[in-house]
């Protein structure tokens, strides 16, 4: 192995070795407690060192890096205390994750690292979003995004990639590219001869480096990144090297030939850096020795900290109280004028007003710029608040909502446009495994609002006419809101953007150009969680949200009979259970309209909380009207059927006479 110095200074040499030994020092003490039954379980980095090291060495400490699983090398390089690590790895409290997560599953803004999470993949938007961050701010920073030669084949990978060229994002894209996928071969996982070759494909540059030669990579690094800092651009890398332990212990190694392993054994970094350094007189055994021994006095040192440290103790509150980052309702009341608008107006009202606002903010979506979005909200946006801030994204919402994420870990607010609510499938993933959990994991909050165009009766057919509120009401950590007026629309998304949390907000698409109310001009916001009384009487409750709301208020226009309170949910989470049990309790009998087919949807579980929390109250059994069973069709004939409206008056009916 040949080992440049070019102009490093022998204690900038010595340093770099320091920094290789002591993530193997700690490795090898991690494989002899997994032995010992003391860590449940390792993801060793072990032959693959001088990558973590080499680019951490690099970037400035400021300057955020988002590792892998086996990367401890970038956690000691940016010199977080080792008691820290492995109090995280145990599961207690000086950890990063309150015990909630495992490993390096975890992400801490005190030494700009975001963590990653088990599908790979979405934290390559990530970083596409923290570098959008640093290029807004014009302050030449660059972001480094790990991954393995597997997950080059996760559509995140490409996505992330395209957005980065397209959009000239300062990201190292690093591929550790170490032979194996846990134990599928690289000759089973892609055809192409080296990943450094689908940088090409997206118009980016791209290098191949020694990934076993700590110089070669702390010095091709330096001129990469001095270079990315000036004239800001992605640079994809391919890093040769190889994993000498197991995907984590307990799967081994007996699927490698023995002769490969023998072959990257004599290429390993540590020994041979060690090697090299001795030979140019910069390092003797004496020298070695004594700081191994300095390392590993503080390995037992920290060691020792954390196993003396108490386990975690369960507690309700401690865990419900961090599932969303506290916020604390700024109420704005309305003034002024008001106008008579339609519900498509409210919300291009809501969103230039905040754009006004916040001036961190920033919308993503297709086609959303010079052409003002599929349903033309924000036409002239661009002309007021430029391209930099209303982006225009390719067609890859995983990677556009991951860089919403980004945006929100480097101090924006984010706006993502689904142009149909059905489309976000492809961006389910990091809304229900990033957005949602990251506050709970490590106390990172997400500040990403997802727009939501949604619903039927405009005859457009399966994949454009869901409304998929159910796939989020039940996740964790995701608020939903779903308005049915001009003026709830408008208060409700000021709040979501003022929101530190991921908001789901739904826009139903019928109502769009349909329902128009008096709304005031000026800037106002609604509360998340309080639901709407829209008619009081007697005799039931009806709840519905969304359109539904507008064909219970049709029907009991037709039934003045009726004596209902009518309760428009406005937000499904959280949601307002002490005006529903009010109501519920003064009525006696109620049913619930939604829109959505009727088994897994939201009617259901608020059936059960009535079931549970009103029983005896009830003078009937809780009804529920919904969409059926089937995905919602186009002909008009079909979707009409499909559609509860006409099997409401029915139902309602039907309970009343119960």
């Amino acid at each position: 192995m040949n080992f440049e110095r070019k102009n490093l200074t022998d204690t900038q040499l010595l340093d770099l070795y320091k920094r290789l030994l002591k993530p193997r020092l700690i490795e090898e003490k991690m494989l002899i407690l997994i032995r010992q039954g003391k860590v449940s379980k390792w993801f060793s980095g072990i032959g693959q060192e001088a990558i973590s090291v080499g680019i951490t060495s690099v970037l400035g400490k400021d300057e955020y890096i988002l590792p892998m699983h086996r990367n401890l090398g970038v956690f000691t390089s940016r010199d977080i205390p080792l008691y820290r690590l492995f109090s995280q790895w145990q599961g207690k409290a000086s950890g990063f994750t309150k015990g909630r997560d495992r490993s390096f599953h975890f992400g801490t803004q005190e030494y700009k690292i975001i963590g990653m999470i088990s599908h790979l993949g979405p934290q390559l938007g990530v970083a596409d979003g923290i570098a959008l961050a640093n290029k807004l701010k014009k302050n030449g920073k660059v972001t480094a995004v790990f991954t393995g030669e597997g997950a080059t084949s996760e559509g995140d990978f490409h996505e992330a990639l395209n957005i980065a060229a397209v959009w000239d994002l300062p990201v190292l894209f690093v591929i550790e590219n170490n032979g194996y996928g846990l134990s599928t071969p690289t000759r089973e996982q892609y055809r192409c001869e080296n990943l450094a070759d689908k940088g090409v494909g997206y118009g980016m540059e791209a290098h191949i480096i020694d990934g076993n030669n700590i110089l070669d990579v702390y010095n091709e690094i330096s001129e990469i990144v001095e270079s990315m800092r000036t004239n800001p651009r992605p640079v994809l890398l391919e890093f040769k090297t190889f994993r000498m332990r197991g995907h984590e212990e307990a799967s081994g190694t007996k699927y490698v030939p023995q002769e490969l392993m023998d072959a990257w054994a004599e290429k390993d970094p540590v020994d041979n850096y060690k090697r090299y350094l001795i030979k140019q007189n910069i390092l003797s055994e004496a020298q070695d020795e004594a700081m191994k021994n300095e390392i590993k006095k503080e390995i037992d040192d920290h060691l020792l900290m954390s196993n003396t440290e108490a386990e975690i103790k369960a507690t309700y509150e401690e865990e419900l109280n961090d599932v969303y980052k506290p916020y604390d309702f700024e109420e704005v009341k309305p003034s002024g004028e008001v106008e008579d608008i339609r519900f498509i107006d409210a919300i291009s009202h809501s969103l230039k007003q905040s754009m006004q606002k916040h001036s961190n903010l920033v919308i993503m979506g297709q086609d959303i710029a010079e052409y003002g979005g599929a349903f033309k909200i924000t036409d002239g946006f661009v002309a007021e608040f430029g391209k930099e801030r209303v982006l225009n994204t390719p067609i890859c919402e995983s990677a556009v909502v991951s860089a919403g994420m980004g945006l929100s870990i480097n101090g924006h607010k984010a706006i993502v446009e689904m142009q149909f609510a059905d489309f976000v499938s492809t961006g389910f993933n990091p809304i229900v495994n990033l957005l949602a959990k990251s506050h709970y994991r490590w106390l990172e909050k997400a500040d990403v609002v997802v727009r939501m165009p949604c619903g039927g009766g405009t005859q457009a057919g399966p994949f454009h006419s869901q409304t998929n509120e159910a796939w989020f009401t039940k996740t964790p950590g995701l608020k939903v809101v779903y308005p049915a007026f001009p003026y709830d629309a408008k208060g409700l998304l000021n709040t979501a953007i003022n929101d530190p949390n991921p908001v789901l907000f739904f826009e139903h698409k019928q109502l769009y150009r349909s329902i128009h109310q008096e709304v005031p001009k000026d800037y106002y916001t609604l509360p998340l969680g309080k639901a709407s009384v829209l008619r009081t009487g007697n005799q039931i409750t009806i709840i519905a949200f969304g359109a539904a709301v507008h064909w219970a208020i049709e029907t009991l226009d037709k039934n003045p009979q009726i004596s209902a309170d009518l309760v428009d949910l406005r937000t499904l989470q959280p949601l307002d259970k002490e005006t529903i049990y009010a109501s519920v309790k003064k009525t006696n009998k109620v049913i619930i309209l939604q829109e959505d087919s009727m088994f897994g949807g939201i009617a259901s579980d608020i059936s059960a909380m009535i079931m549970e929390d009103c029983f005896e109250y009830l003078d009937g059994p809780v009804k529920r009207v919904a969409s059926l069973e089937t995905p919602i069709p186009f002909t008009k004939a079909l979707e009409d059927q499909y559609l509860p409206k006409s099997r409401f008056e029915t139902a309602l009916n039907e309970l009343m006479a119960y």
